[in-house]
């Protein structure tokens, strides 16, 4: 038999995809992981289990995988390594592609995902509570002018970064505006996180958990922890730079006609001045 005859095409790729992933590996920088330095003060290089943890699966199938075994890896297992191995769009889709996997669409929608207009109608009515809707990939699609008091500057911040995540980790005036930072940014992500497994839009979960894991070190270790937890109404506190100590109680609605969506709601606390100074908020804004 003729030695290129007995060449299994599928075993070559397993091997280049093991061979491909370990490279990648053993070239990251521990300390961009929070890691100390590996034996005989190793900086470069994550060993296999801490992948594996990271991506959240065994240590085991992990090293299987790089050891080019036969196995049929997901293509949500695949974006996991591939954003934890901090791969380039071109990279993610070469390991997509050695496992006969279709890359994925990369464009990057200008704005968030439509919301209809009864929803929008909705909001409006909650006036001046603070509503806003959020998309799948937890981007704000819609709001009310309550919301838009509480947080000014949503109509001026780009469509692309108009996401939930990307501000509360990103920018200034909202972290400012949370006493419980790190409790809300922290719940948020672990809510976020319990959905994240059935998105349709992989790319988009992918680019999003990518491009926050380069602008926020702040997220990368909380992304890192894999908390997981449903959303729970709670109280919210913020403390606004015009209308002080305002406190709310967090809700959430699911339009039956728009499951994608979710609709948060921020119902001011009883036994507080919160209506009264968002409805004088709301006004002031508005001359």
């Amino acid at each position: 038999m003729d030695r290129l005859d007995a060449v299994d095409p599928a075993e070559e790729r397993r091997k280049e995809l093991g061979a491909f992933l370990r490279k990648r590996r053993e070239r990251l920088v521990r300390a961009d992981f929070d890691l100390p330095p590996a034996g005989r003060g190793r900086t470069l290089g994550l060993r296999r289990e801490e992948v594996a943890f990271l991506s959240g699966v065994s240590v085991t199938w992990y090293s299987w995988l790089e050891q080019g075994r036969d196995i049929n890896p997901s293509r949500q297992v695949l974006d996991a390594v591939a954003v934890n191995l901090r791969l380039s769009a071109p990279e993610h889709d070469y390991i997509l592609g050695l496992c006969g996997l279709a890359p994925a669409p990369r464009a990057t929608p200008s704005a968030p995902e439509p919301v209809p207009a009864h929803v929008q109608h909705l909001l409006e009515a909650l006036d001046p509570t603070p509503a806003f809707a959020l998309t799948s990939t937890w981007h704000i699609g819609a709001w009310n002018r309550g919301y838009e008091a509480l947080f000014p500057g949503i109509t001026s911040v780009p469509a692309r970064d108009r996401n939930l995540l990307r501000l509360t980790f990103t920018d200034p005036y909202v972290r400012g505006m949370l006493p419980d930072w790190e409790v809300t940014s922290r719940s948020f992500l672990a809510d976020y996180r319990a959905g994240a497994g059935s998105h349709t839009d992989r790319s988009a979960h992918v680019e999003l958990v990518t491009r926050l894991r380069e602008e926020s070190e702040d997220f990368a270790r909380a992304w890192d922890d894999h908390e997981v937890r449903r959303f729970a109404s709670r109280a919210r506190t913020f403390l606004h730079p015009v209308a002080g100590r305002l406190e709310f109680e967090q809700h959430q609605l699911v339009p039956s006609d728009a499951p994608s969506l979710r609709i948060i709601a921020y119902l001011p606390a009883p036994g507080t001045d919160t209506r009264e100074r968002m409805a004088e908020l709301v006004a002031s804004t508005r001359t």
